[in-house]
């Protein structure tokens, strides 16, 4: 199937924009590869040091012939996404061995929960733990001990961050090893009606508590589909996990033997030769707009309207939130799982999962499918279901979906397009999500009501004071007021007021949950308040108005008064629970739309200054 003509466009222009970065990080790869540390150039104290404690695997790794796997792993028990992997690098040591290799854990990083911290004050330390997961994944990598690299993560941060860290070494080959979904539970919609009826005052904290619990209730990813199961959509839909591998759930046959097989491969593509496969080489500018891609297929989180073009930076790829507004037009909304429907990812799979979906998005000519792969075969190996078969994992040709209600073929989407919309106007520019929005509320101009904080909104909801049409500006919530931290816990109550009939809608400079959905928003809006961007100069009462149709945010205020306005000073920076650790990085992130990152920013600040002379090898 040839190309959609505006996928084409959207690649080419990011090819173009993308020219000169790009050259410099595959020739600084280039570089790594033929000068940088590598166990064949560490001396021999340097080698002791890092075998010492290597027990069986010792000798094979002082011959120094064989395939060494670095595993960066995000383990804790606390977080069920996270808690099956206590397990994995033992098991991966031995199938490393199978195949005449090692592993060894090479470090690990933090991985925090925005489901724990949502509210909270850790909750502005979230947005800046993708950067010291991704410095972790660079201090663990710098060892030089490593042909290959495993990264065991999945949630929010964790991933983009992972990702991030190991572009800086892609010269070696890299894989992501997925842990899986939990097995479903009380379903998603059924729990946000409780917190709807908990912030009305109409049920009590025990019965919140009771059905949060019987959501989040075992190992596994949370099932609803939100950051964490997004960035394993767009993990695989890049070719850079197993096929078929993002959406099993942890302790079963098939996840082991999928683990297993993900080792295999590593290694394979890890050993010198015609199949080596670098993860500079995979990841392009082709896979990052296959990422796009799917997020707009699948109706995916808003947090990778940040994250997709961190983790495209640090590969010397250029993109924007044009270039997402260009795509969402052309791809069509092809699944239903919650907060766009009412199923969860299990039942996402149980339709026929990524096999399906990709399958069909190649079929329409909507994917690159000539990109490489950690598989084989390239893209089309992702339109195969994986199996067990008398213990032996199979793969056979992916059929149509076998719910209609949940996944469909993109020539007979749910929507005509992804819902991702590029606004701007007088208020800056910000991302608003449309697939969850009920299209008669996409438009919505009232009054505004401005906030710095999200508990003064829900102070002011409980006071009766937002029993109205309005547009609640929630500003000083960007990476560099506060660390950007999500504002999911608005979603009830701003919920709670469009079910009573009014007209709502949220503006911030912060972020929402990938799980906010029903109620318009418009998100990420920069310059941010904290530069004195253009919610500093919004006034209580002042008309505005937020339209997904138009693209448009604008403060219906004359022109010379606007003009005239003066940003009102920010708050104070917060104080405790460690946010004054990270002053420096929320004093030098720079927008939403690059990325959000001030470790990003200092870094291309560094690249340009060597500027081509890295084609040099100096």
């Amino acid at each position: 199937m040839a190309l959609h003509p505006a996928v084409s466009a959207v690649t080419d222009r990011i090819i173009e924009r993308s020219r000169v970065s790009r050259r410099r990080y595959l020739a600084l790869m280039a570089r790594n590869r033929a000068q940088g540390i590598m166990r064949p150039r560490l001396a021999c104290g340097n080698l002791a040091h890092g075998l010492a404690a290597a027990g069986e695997d010792k000798a094979r790794l002082m011959q120094g012939r064989s395939v060494n796997l670095g595993i960066v792993t995000s383990y804790n028990d606390m977080l069920s996404a996270h808690q099956p992997y206590g397990r994995y690098p033992d098991q991966m040591k031995l199938y490393a061995r199978e195949m005449g290799a090692t592993a060894q854990v090479a470090g690990g990083v933090p991985a925090m929960c925005d489901g724990v911290t949502q509210g909270q004050e850790g909750m502005e330390l979230s947005l800046f733990s993708r950067d010291v997961i991704a410095m972790s994944t660079a201090v663990g990598l710098s060892h030089g001990m490593f042909e290959g690299v495993a990264l065991l993560g999945i949630c929010d941060k964790i991933v983009p961050g992972l990702l991030i860290g190991a572009l800086r070494f892609g010269h070696l080959p890299t894989m992501l090893i997925p842990a899986g979904p939990m097995t479903s539970g009380l379903p998603n919609k059924e729990k946000q009606r409780v917190r709807q009826l908990y912030a009305e005052g109409k049920v009590d904290q025990s019965a919140l508590m009771e059905a949060e619990a019987a959501s989040y209730h075992g190992p596994g990813t949370c099932t609803f589909y939100g950051t964490a199961n997004t960035n394993q959509m767009m993990v695989e839909i890049m070719g850079l996990m197993m096929p078929d591998s993002a959406f099993s759930n942890p302790g079963t046959r098939l996840r082991q033997t999928l683990t297993r097989a993900g080792v295999h491969r590593l290694v394979e593509i890890s050993r010198p030769g015609d199949g080596h496969r670098p993860l500079s080489e995979l990841v392009d500018e082709k896979a990052i707009v296959n990422a796009a891609v799917g997020l707009l297929a699948t109706g995916g989180s808003t947090n990778h309207a940040i994250h997709l073009p961190a983790i495209a930076r640090a590969a010397g790829i250029v993109i924007d939130w044009a270039d997402l507004d260009a795509l969402s037009r052309a791809v069509p909304l092809m699944t239903r799982a919650y907060p766009n429907g009412s199923a969860d990812v299990n039942a996402f799979n149980d339709a026929g999962g990524m096999p399906t979906l990709i399958g069909s998005l190649c079929d329409a000519g909507l994917l690159h499918e000539d990109i490489v792969t950690v598989s084989a075969g390239g893209m089309r190996d992702y339109a195969r279901r994986a199996e067990m078969q008398d213990d032996v994992l199979v793969y056979r040709a992916a059929g149509p979906s076998e719910d209609r209600a949940v996944l469909r073929d993109a020539r007979e989407p749910f929507l005509p397009d992804g819902g991702m919309r590029l606004v701007s106007g007088n208020l800056g520019r910000g991302i608003y999500k449309t697939s969850a929005v009920e299209a008669s509320r996409q438009t919505i101009e009232a009054p505004a009501a401005i906030f710095d904080t999200q508990q003064g909104v829900i102070d002011a909801f409980k006071r009766g004071e937002l029993d109205r049409d309005v547009v609640v500006v929630v500003r000083f919530q960007g990476p560099d007021a506060n660390g950007m931290p999500e504002l999911h816990r608005l979603t009830p109550t701003l919920a709670v007021l469009q079910d009573r009939g009014y007209r709502v809608a949220l503006m911030t400079d912060g972020r929402m949950s990938g799980a906010s959905g029903k109620v318009p928003a418009a998100i990420h809006i920069g310059p941010e308040a904290q530069a004195g961007g253009p919610l500093a100069r919004l006034r209580d009462g002042d008309r505005v108005l937020v339209c997904a149709a138009t693209g448009r945010i604008e403060a219906l205020v004359p022109s010379a008064e606007w003009d005239a306005r003066v940003p009102v000073p920010p708050p104070p920076p917060g104080l405790g629970t460690g946010r004054e650790l990270f002053a420096l990085m929320r004093t030098r992130s720079d927008s939403a739309e690059a990325g959000g990152s001030a470790m990003l920013a200092a870094m291309d600040g560094i690249v340009d200054t060597i500027g081509d002379s890295i084609d040099e090898g100096r």
